[in-house]
């Protein structure tokens, strides 16, 4: 208990981080919440408040995600002088709100209700990274870490804050497109390590990514290569899962593993939703004919 607090004194309260902490605080709250309460309205228990309607229309719980982190955002802006007690309730409050827009992610991303589909895994992935960043963050770990050699970070002329602002934006702009094909914990690692994100960036996205989604639903080779792809890589670690099932549950057979392999990797390896307006004029076509 000595250790953690005096970590907690030296590395959070001394170095300014309380209220990222509390952000981290509200922001696993809040996922854990939300996901017994997601749970328990799937089991229709009957002592659970159900989804919330305005007549025929079910409000997601992002909608209160995103009025959570206007406010208590917005709070924090006007309030940023009140106090460190006063950010770091506001800072909770943003994590909250945070962690009901982030359970929806995949919502957002592929503009359909995924949640319980395999595609909503995009969400856990997004909580996750979410999550790991944060704790990084708390850490003392910072992105922008390169910079410190020769001080640049510290430069306060206009060719430092300029280099500062570029490095910046690149860094960002490499992980956003990372993470939309799929990478998530490429873009997580590479906002800490530059050359990993320019690695991830110029690979082949994953087929059920966002970026496929997107960039290869009327590319059916470059898609193609992608399903291949995954799979190859996929692959091991599935035979590996369940072996290792098989070995719990009895003896395991080989061609058993190999066999329900390629069955989970045909049933879950797939491409992307194609985008709505493409959906339409597939339908059309295929109507025509």
């Amino acid at each position: 208990m000595t250790d953690v607090r005096r970590w907690f004194d030296d590395s959070v309260l001394d170095a300014g981080r309380l209220p990222l902490m509390c952000f981290l605080l509200g922001f696993i709250v809040g996922f854990l919440l939300i996901r017994l309460s997601v749970r328990l309205i799937r089991k229709r228990v009957r002592w659970w408040p159900g989804n919330l309607r305005a007549g025929d229309v079910h409000i997601h719980h992002m909608v209160f995600g995103v009025v959570l982190v206007l406010l208590s955002g917005i709070g924090m802006v006007t309030t940023y002088r009140s106090g460190v007690g006063t950010v770091s309730a506001l800072a909770a409050s943003f994590g909250v709100g945070a962690a009901l827009v982030l359970d929806e992610f995949a919502l957002i991303y592929y503009l359909r209700d995924v949640y319980w589909e395999e595609q909503g895994r995009t969400s856990v992935d997004a909580v996750f990274v979410a999550l790991a960043v944060t704790g990084l963050l708390l850490l003392g770990f910072h992105p922008l870490w390169l910079l410190d050699i020769n001080d640049i970070r510290h430069d306060d002329s206009l060719p430092g804050r300029a280099l500062i602002t570029v490095f910046s934006l690149v860094n960002l702009g490499l992980a956003a497109i990372v993470i939309a094909k799929g990478k998530i914990w490429t873009g997580l690692f590479g906002m800490f390590f530059l050359p990993l994100l320019l690695v991830g960036a110029l690979r082949l996205s994953r087929p059920g990514a966002p970026w496929a989604r997107w960039r290869y639903a009327g590319r059916s080779r470059l898609m193609q290569r992608a399903i291949r792809r995954e799979r190859r890589y996929r692959r091991p670690v599935i035979r590996a899962k369940i072996f290792v099932q098989d070995l719990i549950a009895g003896k395991p057979d080989v061609a058993h593993v190999r066999r329900a392999a390629e069955e989970e990797l045909a049933r879950k390896v797939v491409p992307a939703p194609a985008p709505p307006a493409q959906s339409r004029v597939t339908r059309q076509v295929a109507e025509m004919h």
